[in-house]
């Protein structure tokens, strides 16, 4: 019985490439699909009903606004993966190797600013002002009441200490107020959601920015299906306006 002498590996499978993460605004999303259906019963009504110039009219009132709607509301989205942060913005989509970012910031809106000082706004996270203060609220509430339980605990461990063996379980009942109190710490503060993914995004950062495979070049691109269509129902408006 012969054995062979050499056998090649089996080729191994490539490894799967990192899946992007996809942050969108639910409630830009919503209100899209609203006037998009708004925009599109009442242009096919204009069309179909109407006479002399007005199908034309609402032709082009349709070229200009369902673009700019779905621009704003639909198109809005922020791609990450290990490598970079692509941000489809309404009309610009922007590629940023995680090298070139230097801080993600949280205000009024939500942006990132380049190692070349330029500033990019996240359309897909908006910022909301009320859910950050509701945030807030259930943090101090959440905050309050493992204080209370914080105290409680010890208060039920120094009575349980005056009894000899009970003293045993009562030691239980203090660090079981005070591990409540470590696990919340330990999660982090209750945050709004577009401010939950801020935070993520700046702790990637952290992590990839000096990885070899995450640097590269800023790049930009003018999302011209978008603005093509928008500028040509303008214009076609602006005429037909013209001639009457």
């Amino acid at each position: 019985m012969t054995t062979p002498e050499h056998e090649s590996p089996a080729p191994q499978p490539p490894a799967p490439e990192s899946q992007d993460r996809v942050h969108r605004s639910s409630a830009g999303i919503a209100a899209g699909v609203l006037l998009l259906a708004l925009a599109l019963w009442l242009g096919f009504d204009a069309m179909v009903t109407g006479h002399g110039p007005t199908p034309w009219r609402a032709l082009a009132a349709m070229l200009l606004v369902v673009p700019l709607v779905i621009a704003f509301t639909l198109r809005p989205a922020v791609f990450v993966d290990r490598d970079r942060l692509r941000i489809r913005n309404p009309f610009r989509i922007i590629v940023l190797p995680w090298g070139q970012v230097a801080a993600l910031r949280s205000g009024y809106s939500n942006e990132v600013v380049a190692a070349s000082g330029t500033k990019y706004q996240l359309w897909a996270l908006p910022v909301s002002l009320r859910a950050r203060k509701r945030a807030a609220r259930q943090e101090a509430k959440a905050a309050a009441a493992g204080a209370r339980e914080a105290q409680d605990g010890g208060a039920r461990g120094g009575a349980f200490g005056l009894g000899g063996r009970r003293g045993v379980l009562g030691g239980g009942g203090g660090l079981g107020g005070r591990g409540v109190a470590a696990g919340r710490s330990a999660s982090g503060p209750l945050r709004a959601e577009t401010d939950q993914i801020m935070a993520d995004l700046r702790e990637l950062h952290e992590a990839r920015s000096g990885a070899e495979s995450a640097q590269g070049e800023v790049s930009v691109r003018w999302a011209w299906e978008i603005a093509g269509p928008a500028l040509a129902g303008a214009v076609l408006l602006l005429i037909l306006w013209a001639i009457g």
